[in-house]
């Protein structure tokens, strides 16, 4: 059901009178009310505003032992979804993901996603950076622990102009997410090389001399490339972590040379995202 955002706390007797009209129900908040199920919750963040271009966030909570998918959930798991569609004065919004987890998924393969909580950060473009932003959201998503249940939310988040005490929260999260990286960039954590191995396979040189471990997620061009999780190859060169995955699971006369791949590198405690192009 949508959530109808309760008033915020008015101060003076002309705020309270002015709170008890009908066109002052729905008034701006810093979060909008948990929807709940039975293994986990979801609602809206939303941040300070200034200008057309807004900071807010989709916050979820799971039950000790329960999961949740990032956008490319690996072998087994659904994708959240979200329709930003019915918000005011919105021009768009974009998801940004933070850095996933991977998991076993019970049946010989694996998943990657969030576990606990998590944030995912939005950035929201008003149409009109002078009025009012009402930013209204049908979230899908899918909670496991040995069995998938997906899960069906509406949540509803007017933003304000004054300051948000979610700030903290939304910034930590944009620190989550995986910062835009070149091949070969002089970072602690960076892949020096992609290379094809043969037609139907690929290698990536992950230069990570100071990390203790480190997970590689390859996605292709669209989502309907569903490109298996990369193994770390035995016997790299010294202060090389050496990853490979088959060119396997591509759509029906894909052709993977020139493919625009996107690669995510997480390390303990930093993560960023390549976009390259296969040869």
């Amino acid at each position: 059901m949508i959530v109808i955002v309760p008033l915020r706390a008015a101060l003076g007797l002309a705020a309270a009178v002015l709170a008890s009209s009908p066109a002052a129900q729905v008034r701006a908040e810093e979060s909008s009310a948990w929807q709940r199920d039975g293994h986990s919750a979801v609602r809206l963040l939303a941040g300070s505003r200034s200008g057309a271009v807004l900071l807010g966030g989709i916050a979820f909570q799971l039950q000790p032992g329960w999961k949740t998918y990032w956008r490319t959930p690996g072998d087994s798991g659904v994708p959240p979804r979200f329709d930003f569609s019915k918000s005011d004065n919105v021009e768009a919004v974009t998801v940004l993901w933070p850095a996933p987890m991977k998991f076993d998924d019970g049946a010989g393969g694996q998943s990657f996603g969030y576990k606990n909580q998590v944030v995912l950060p939005l950035r929201i473009v008003a149409k009109n950076a002078e009025k009012p932003v009402t930013l209204r959201a049908e979230i899908s998503y899918a909670v496991c622990e040995k069995l998938c249940i997906p899960v069906e939310a509406k949540a509803e988040l007017a933003f304000t102009s004054v300051a948000s005490t979610e700030d903290s929260a939304l910034f930590a999260a944009l620190d989550t997410v995986p910062k835009p990286a070149n091949v070969g960039d002089p970072n602690p954590l960076t892949i020096r090389e992609v290379r094809r191995d043969g037609n139907s396979a690929v290698v990536v040189d992950v230069a990570a001399p100071d990390a203790r471990e480190v997970t590689l997620f390859a996605e292709g061009p669209t989502p309907d490339w569903a490109l298996p999780v990369p193994k770390l190859i035995e016997g790299g060169p010294p202060g090389v972590k050496r990853f490979g995955f088959e060119l396997d699971g591509l759509p029906p006369g894909a052709n993977p040379a020139g493919a625009a791949l996107k690669l995510t590198l997480v390390g303990a405690d930093r993560a960023y995202e390549f976009n390259v192009n296969l040869k």
